[in-house]
C-alpha cells in the first residue's frame, strides 16, 4: 500500500539507499582501489604490474589522504592494495577484507616501481578512473566514470567483456532524477509522515558514524581535532555544552576517517565526510533531547535527503567544499528535533549560505576534519538564530528570500566560476608533487 499510495515517498526512500552507503576510506582512491580489485578478480595469479589513469579532481581527492590500515598516503598504495587484497564485490568497502600479508606484498609492488597512476588526458568526467593489471602476460583494466562505483567498461585480454553505452545511461532508472522537481517542503511533509519502518534502516549511519566518532577521540588520528579540543574543554578552555559535543564529535569522527581507522563511515553523495557531517550532529542533539529511535530516524532522514538534495545540483566533485552543504542537511535535522518548522530550517539554511558558501575543497586530507568542525559549528549558530526568529535576509550577499533559489544560487557559483577555482587549487596541487 506504501508504495502504492505514495511514489514520490518511494522515490525518496530510493534516493537515500543509492547515496548513503557505508565507505571505507576516503572515496576517491577507494574508487581507483576498486577498479583494480574488480580487474585483479578477471586474472589467475599473483599481480605483477598496475597502470592506472585518474581525473584531475579524482588525484586531487587522492594525493594527500590516508588510506585504512596502511599509514600510507596517495593512489600508488590505494591501487595496488585493491589489487592485491581487495574484495571486488565490496563497492566502497573494497579495502575490508585486506590482510596484513597482501599490504606486505601490495608495499613490495611499489618499492619494486611497478605501480604508475596517471592523469588521464584529456579528461571531461569530474570522477574517472581507469586501471590496467597485469599478472604476467595476461592482463584486464577496467574502467569507472561517473560515479565512485560505476563501471563503464571491462576488457580483459584484448576483449571487451561489458560496456555502459549512452542507450544504457539514459535509459536506467535514476532515483535522483526526482529531486530535481522537489522542495524542501515535500522532504519536510514526508519525513513527517512517512512510515517509522520505511525509514528505519537510517539508523545505521548513527551507529557507523558514532564508532569513528569514538575511535577518534580514543586515538591519535589524522590532526586529531576532537581529540585535542575535548582535552582543551577538560582544562577549562572551552565550555562543555552542546555546541562543543557536536563540534568535538563529529570532528573526531573525520579525524579517524581521514587518518586511516579500519571503520567504515556511511557516507552521503560519495562521501564520508558529508556522510559524517549529515549524522553526528543530529544524532548529539538527539540524545540532547532524549529523542527516541523514530524520531531520530526522521531527524537523520531528513538530514541526509536535504543535502542530497542540495548535492545533487552541484558537481559531483568541485572547488566548493561539500563538507558545508551536508552541513545544511543536519541544520535542518537539528532545527526539527529542537520543534523548529519548515520557515525555521529554511532560515537555518540561508544563514550558512551567507557563511560557509566561499570554502574551497582543496583535496582530501587529515584537514577536511577541520572544515566538518567549521561547517557543523556553522550549522550550530544558523540553527540557534533560527529558533530566535532571526537569520541572514535576502537583501544580502547570495542569499534569497527564498531558500530554494538561496540553495540555487550557491550551486551556480560551484558551477561555474568556481570551476576555474578548481582548476587553479588542482595546478597548486600538481606542483608540490
Amino acid at each position: 500500500m506504501f508504495k502504492q499510495t505514495h511514489p514520490l515517498w518511494n522515490q525518496f526512500i530510493r534516493a537515500v539507499q543509492e547515496e548513503v552507503k557505508p565507505a571505507l576510506g576516503c572515496t576517491e582512491p577507494v574508487s581507483l582501489a576498486l577498479a583494480c580489485a574488480m580487474a585483479a578478480d578477471l586474472l589467475p595469479g599473483e599481480v605483477t604490474q598496475i597502470e592506472a589513469w585518474v581525473s584531475p579532481n579524482l588525484m586531487k581527492n587522492g594525493l594527500g589522504v590516508t588510506v585504512p590500515g596502511t599509514g600510507m598516503v596517495g593512489l600508488p598504495i590505494a591501487a595496488a592494495l585493491g589489487a592485491i587484497g581487495g574484495n571486488a564485490n565490496a563497492g566502497l568497502e573494497v579495502l575490508k577484507d585486506v590482510t596484513a600479508d597482501a599490504l606486505i606484498r601490495a608495499k613490495a609492488l611499489l618499492e619494486a616501481g611497478l605501480v604508475q597512476v596517471k592523469l588521464q588526458a584529456p579528461c571531461d568526467e569530474i570522477l574517472y578512473s581507469r586501471a590496467r593489471v597485469h599478472a604476467g602476460d595476461l592482463s584486464a583494466m577496467v574502467t569507472i566514470s561517473g560515479g565512485h562505483t560505476r563501471v563503464v567498461e571491462v576488457v580483459c585480454q584484448g576483449e571487451t567483456r561489458f560496456t555502459l553505452d549512452d542507450h544504457q545511461c539514459q535509459t536506467k532508472d535514476d532515483p535522483l532524477a526526482v529531486l530535481s522537481t522537489t522542495t524542501l517542503s515535500q522532504i519536510l511533509e514526508f519525513v513527517e509522515q512517512v512510515p517509522f519502518e520505511a525509514i528505519r534502516f537510517i539508523l545505521q549511519a548513527r551507529r557507523l558514524n558514532d564508532a569513528l566518532s569514538r575511535e577518534g577521540l580514543r586515538g591519535n588520528w589524522g590532526l586529531h581535532i576532537g581529540a585535542t579540543l575535548s582535552k582543551q574543554r577538560a582544562r577549562g578552555w572551552m565550555a562543555r555544552d552542546l555546541g562543543s559535543d557536536i563540534v568535538i564529535r563529529t570532528s573526531a569522527a573525520s579525524d579517524a576517517r581521514m587518518g586511516g581507522a579500519t571503520l567504515p563511515a556511511m557516507s552521503n553523495s560519495g562521501s564520508g565526510n558529508q556522510g559524517i557531517a549529515a549524522t553526528m550532529p543530529v544524532v548529539v542533539v538527539a540524545e540532547h533531547v532524549q529523542a527516541d529511535d523514530e524520531r531520530l530516524a526522521r531527524a537523520l532522514m531528513l538530514s541526509h535527503l536535504s543535502a542530497i538534495y542540495i548535492h545533487v545540483q552541484l558537481p559531483r566533485l568541485s572547488a566548493l567544499c561539500a563538507a558545508t552543504t551536508a552541513a545544511m542537511g543536519a541544520a535542518a535535522g537539528m532545527a526539527w528535533l529542537m520543534g523548529g518548522s519548515y520557515q525555521t530550517i529554511s532560515m537555518a539554511i540561508g544563514s550558512m549560505i551567507g557563511d560557509v558558501s566561499g570554502m574551497i575543497c582543496d583535496g582530501a586530507s587529515n584537514s577536511c576534519a577541520l572544515k566538518v568542525s567549521t561547517s557543523v559549528s556553522s550549522a550550530w549558530k544558523a540553527v540557534m538564530m533560527a529558533l530566535d526568529d532571526s537569520a541572514v535576509t535576502g537583501n544580502e550577499g547570495i542569499v534569497a528570500h527564498d531558500v530554494e533559489q538561496s540553495i540555487a544560487n550557491l550551486c551556480a557559483l560551484a558551477c561555474r566560476s568556481m570551476q576555474e577555482t578548481d582548476r587553479q587549487i588542482i595546478e597548486i596541487m600538481a606542483s608540490k608533487v
